[in-house]
């Protein structure tokens, strides 16, 4: 299944162009941008030093943990049973996509800010209930899920936070839509992968027109789940392409 959205920057203009918009997929790591707008809206002190753990109260009673192997980036893992800055946490959930980041962030939030997000943002199917990993609630049918143009609505949501914006810009793994584009484009965005599955949503600057949004979500067995080698990856990077394309016709400027 391939969903794809594709519309303006600008105010709440209707996608240009529109395929399985509201089918659910999946969120895999597309969640961590909720997680992020929660901690960032709820008054966390992102100074505070936090213990790096791996053990997390899950959804459905009782508690998990993250498998190492699993995640894409080393460095938590590296600092478990210390103390490190939120702000550290939140960073490497971004940037490098840290499923243990993403649990400790999610630790120090709550599910209602989270689900704040999705409401303020006007998604109408999207959802994160649980943690990453949190195997107890998945089986329970407890799923974090996202439509393309959920996803959409999401990332404008953060037009009035340009910090969150700026980190989305640093993302590390540009092997879809960022790989779509010219080189050096400017592009806020974030991916997510598991075998079966490859989504990313993105906010797109050219240099020769107003900014646009992007979101792809592809469910199937193209994706193997590799975090840079993915063959989905390459089918979301040919879509960015063509969309890039076509730029000039998808809006106009506030």
């Amino acid at each position: 299944m391939l969903s794809v959205v594709v519309a303006s920057w600008a105010g709440e203009a209707e996608p240009v162009f529109a395929r399985n918009p509201d089918v659910l997929h999946d969120a895999a790591s597309t969640m961590k941008v909720a997680v992020l707008a929660a901690l960032w809206r709820g008054g966390v002190n992102l100074d505070a030093e936090v213990p790096v753990v791996n053990h997390f109260r899950s959804a459905v009673g009782g508690e998990f943990g993250n498998n190492a192997d699993y995640d894409s980036d080393s460095l938590p893992w590296e600092l478990l049973g210390s103390h490190v800055p939120l702000s550290l946490l939140a960073e490497r959930m971004i940037t490098h996509s840290s499923n243990l980041a993403t649990n400790l962030c999610l630790a120090r939030t709550t599910p209602q800010s989270v689900a704040e997000v999705w409401r303020r943002a006007g998604a109408t199917r999207s959802s994160t209930p649980r943690g990453i990993e949190d195997h107890a609630a998945r089986a329970a049918g407890v799923n974090n899920l996202v439509s393309a143009r959920d996803l959409v609505r999401l990332l404008r949501s953060l037009a009035g936070e340009p910090e969150l914006l700026a980190l989305l810009e640093d993302n590390d793994f540009r092997v879809d839509l960022a790989a779509g584009l010219p080189p050096n484009t400017r592009i806020a965005f974030k991916n997510g992968w598991i075998p079966g599955a490859r989504h990313c949503v993105g906010l797109v600057h050219p240099q020769d027109c107003p900014p646009y949004l992007l979101a792809v979500c592809y469910t199937g067995p193209l994706a193997s789940g590799a975090d840079r080698s993915d063959p989905a990856a390459r089918l979301l990077a040919r879509i960015s392409s063509a969309v890039w394309a076509r730029r000039h016709g998808i809006g106009t400027s506030p």
